[in-house]
Formats: C-alpha cells, sequence, structure tokens
C-alpha cells in the first residue's frame, strides 16, 4: 500500500490519537481560493504563494490563498451579490451561517493574501484596481482585524460578488494533525485590471505558474506541495483554459486523508 510515511514527533502523536490516548483536535472552518489568469502564451496559470519557513503550519510549502473564517465572516451585515448563503448551504452542504462565512473568508482572505477582491459596486461591476495606498491600509487593517469586512465593503460602498467564485473540493485535515482545518477550495478569474502583488505577511514568495509547470517543480523536489494543493493543481492541468475551468461540472466530495498502518510503519493515505 502506497502512502506518505509519518516520521518523527507527527508519528508519534498520529500512534496516540490511532491508540486513544490524544483526542484529535477540531477542525477550523476555513476556505482557499484558486485564482486563475490566462497564461501570455495561452492556456491557464494559477496564483501561488510559498508560506514562510517560520510558519506552524505548512512552513514552505507553495499554496492558494486561503485561510480561517473570522466569526465576522457570518455577518449578516455583509453586503452580499449573487448565489445566497442559503444557496451556497446546499452547495458546501453546510447550514446558512457556515456557508456565508465560508464565502466570505474566501473573498477576505483572497483580498489579504493576494491584493484581489472579488467585490464591485453593484451586481455587475467588480473594482477594477486595488493597488492604492489607502487600498494597503484597509487590507492591513482587514489582516490585524481591526477592521470587520463588513465595515470594509460598507464605507467603500462594495458588495461582496458570490457568484465570481466557483466551488471546487473540500478537505479536511487528517485527525492525526496538531492543526486541523475543515477547508472549502474555490476556484475564481482574476477581474479584469486587477493584479495580485506580493503582499509579505505569511508569504515570503509569490508567483504565478501553469498547474502542469507547478506540478513538475514538485516532482522534480524544486518546490513543496500540501497534498490538497498537489491534487488540485493534477485537476486543473487537464483543462485547456479558465473558461473550460469555470464551466466544469463538479461534484463537491470530502476528502479526509487517513492513518493505516503497514509492517509496523504508520502512513498518511489519501483517497
Amino acid at each position: 500500500m502506497t502512502g506518505l510515511p509519518l516520521p518523527g514527533e507527527l508519528g508519534e502523536h498520529a500512534r496516540r490519537v490511532l491508540d486513544g490516548r490524544a483526542q484529535p483536535v477540531p477542525a477550523r472552518d476555513a476556505a482557499t481560493v484558486v485564482i486563475l489568469r490566462a497564461g501570455p502564451a495561452g492556456g491557464t496559470q494559477v496564483y501561488l504563494l510559498r508560506r514562510r519557513a517560520t510558519m506552524a503550519f505548512a512552513a514552505g510549502a507553495y499554496v492558494f490563498p486561503g485561510g480561517s473564517v473570522d466569526p465576522r465572516d457570518a455577518d449578516q451585515a455583509v453586503a452580499w451579490a449573487g448565489p445566497s448563503p442559503a444557496e451556497w448551504g446546499r452547495v458546501l452542504r453546510a447550514d446558512e451561517a457556515v456557508a456565508r462565512g465560508l464565502v466570505c473568508a474566501a473573498v477576505r482572505e483572497t483580498f489579504e493574501e493576494s491584493g484581489v477582491l472579488l467585490a464591485g459596486p453593484d451586481t455587475g461591476s467588480v473594482v477594477a484596481d486595488t493597488t492604492g495606498d489607502d487600498w494597503e491600509a484597509d487590507r492591513i487593517a482587514l489582516v490585524d482585524r481591526s477592521l470587520a469586512f463588513a465595515d470594509f465593503l460598507a464605507r467603500r460602498g462594495l458588495v461582496l460578488r458570490s457568484d465570481l467564485l466557483k466551488p471546487w473540493a473540500h478537505w479536511i485535515t487528517p485527525e492525526i494533525e496538531t492543526r486541523r482545518f475543515d477547508t472549502r477550495f474555490f476556484v475564481a478569474m482574476l477581474p479584469e485590471g486587477q493584479r495580485t502583488r506580493d503582499v509579505g505577511g505569511e508569504a515570503d514568495h509569490v508567483v504565478w505558474r501553469r498547474p502542469a509547470e507547478a506540478l513538475e517543480l514538485a516532482r522534480a523536489g524544486s518546490i513543496f506541495l500540501m497534498p490538497p494543493t498537489y491534487r488540485t493543481l493534477s485537476e486543473l492541468a487537464g483543462y485547456d483554459d479558465a473558461g473550460a475551468v469555470l464551466a466544469a461540472r463538479r461534484e463537491i466530495v470530502t476528502t479526509m486523508p487517513a492513518v493505516v498502518e503497514v509492517d509496523g510503519e504508520l502512513r498518511l493515505v489519501i483517497p
């Protein structure tokens, strides 16, 4: 049986969980967004950021923008356009409040970690440029939680564009991890006129890559990808362009890697 070996402290903690000597840590709701754009030579590119080596979770890994749901993300004061939280709840198989929080977190975290904002002044438009000093001040205030996303949108007269998000996948961190997330993955097109920027914070490097190129680098050992990122890039590599990705029919299946013991060695197996 194949799988990823669990060495050191992680393996020891996994053994304690399996033996009932330690309880699994509850998984926190989180959202991740794969930002797409047309490549210069055709095809699709995705935006990846490398987490700092000092981060407690996924240090050094190349990931998509995303993060945990803030309790204020479920605030009904968040101006909203597109499918309603109730509709998203049916798609995400979550109650309305959780769905509202997940979609809001997806838009907020994308702005915090890339400068891309999936919002506009009305239901049919999107902010064209978010690179000014005033936008940066708001982004930093969102990051340090001194500004709520609902207040940010209201002050600028904007509505969250939930219709610009496409649900893609649902991953739950294995029970043997000490930091766990219940993460919904979304994909979204880079809005016309907007551009990503290296905003620092949890990341020390950002890059646009074709999915197949990122996979090649990972297989060569040049970059590190977590299993959900690797799986998502593998799926995206099968589409000719971003339009095909957005038009794809998706059945959202929950995936949680499991631990099995093979010849006395614990291994992490991904369904």
